[in-house]
């Protein structure tokens, strides 16, 4: 598939894996509705299969291929969630997974990608780093490169996760996803515009890397340089497949302070009593700061991810 995913194609993609992914619940929250004067319905892909959306995609992208293109094997950069996701969905092909980590990913998704297979390279803390590393690994391999969201197979398989939260919860206002790179978010926007038109798609990001924000009000692609923030899974650049499907299908990109990230992490984790990670808390913290904006709406939040250092959280680190 190498043109836009239309709904025909996130139709198929949702037939294709559905044996190898969860159906996740969608839950609400009495007390958060009072606390933002609007109801909220969380799709809670933290409880997906590696822990996030991210599996969605892999699997659609890895089973979507013949034996012959992946019979080398599949490989990726990724700093954590879309690195287990597709070494997961390559174990199910029984085919290796090459991925590239930065040295500074988060041990709970190192563990995770060593768990379902993955054969990992480390490399610096940088997107040229993760790049030549990568380039580096396909030619020594001859594997498939897997993009982690500029890939229209991967897109189609994360749209996958709103045509669900669509088909659960009925005259949504307003869906929300964070985003990073985009894929979730495009995905999600294509999802809405194709099964219900009627209905905004909102996106969340950190002010401290707050790339897709600049892009999205300038329309022209900025990349992200040096971002800072706790929502370690926002912190690459739009793609080029990605950025103009937010351009024409989203309706605005909302930034929020660090604090309101983590005090979202914390209220998810007291008031609902499920684990989230920094870069699902990002909607929900603008939602709190934003009250006017989502007062009395139908609110659908995708939560985009549940993998946490349990050793690290947020609310613990010196200010």
């Amino acid at each position: 598939m190498n043109t836009l995913p239309n709904g025909e194609k996130i139709l198929e993609a949702a037939k294709r894996i559905s044996e190898y992914i969860h159906h996740t619940p969608v839950l609400s929250s009495n007390n958060l509705d009072e606390l933002t004067n609007s109801k909220l319905f969380f799709k809670c892909e933290n409880l997906q299969k590696a822990g996030a959306f991210k599996s969605r995609g892999a699997v659609n992208a890895v089973f979507s291929l013949s034996y012959k293109e992946i019979e080398n094997g599949v490989c990726t950069h990724s700093s954590g969630n879309h690195a287990a996701a597709l070494a997961r969905a390559a174990s199910l092909r029984k085919i290796k997974a090459h991925i590239v980590m930065p040295e500074n990913s988060s041990k709970v998704k190192i563990a995770a990608v060593k768990h379902y297979g993955g054969i990992i390279t480390f490399c610096k803390p940088t997107l040229d780093s993760r790049e030549q590393t990568l380039e580096y690994v396909r030619r020594k391999t001859n594997a498939l490169e897997i993009h982690p969201y500029n890939n229209y197979k991967i897109i189609a398989g994360q749209a996958t996760a709103a045509l669900e939260l669509i088909n659960t919860i009925k005259d949504l206002n307003i869906i929300m996803a964070p985003v990073g790179g985009g894929g979730l978010l495009s995905g999600t926007a294509l999802s809405t515009s194709y099964f219900s038109p009627g209905t905004k798609v909102i996106a969340a990001e950190p002010k401290g890397a707050d790339d897709a924000y600049r892009s999205f009000v300038s329309k022209s692609f900025v990349p992200s340089l040096k971002p800072n923030t706790v929502a370690d899974g926002l912190l690459t650049s739009l793609g080029s497949l990605t950025f103009p499907i937010i351009i024409d299908n989203v309706h605005s990109i909302l930034t929020v302070k660090e604090e309101s990230i983590i005090k979202a992490m914390k209220l998810t984790w007291e008031r609902m009593k499920i684990i989230i990670e920094p870069s699902s808390a990002v909607p929900l913290a603008a939602v709190l700061e934003n009250h006017d904006l989502f007062a009395t709406k139908r609110v659908g939040i995708i939560i985009s991810g549940g993998n946490v250092d349990l050793d690290a959280l947020p609310w613990f680190q010196k200010k």
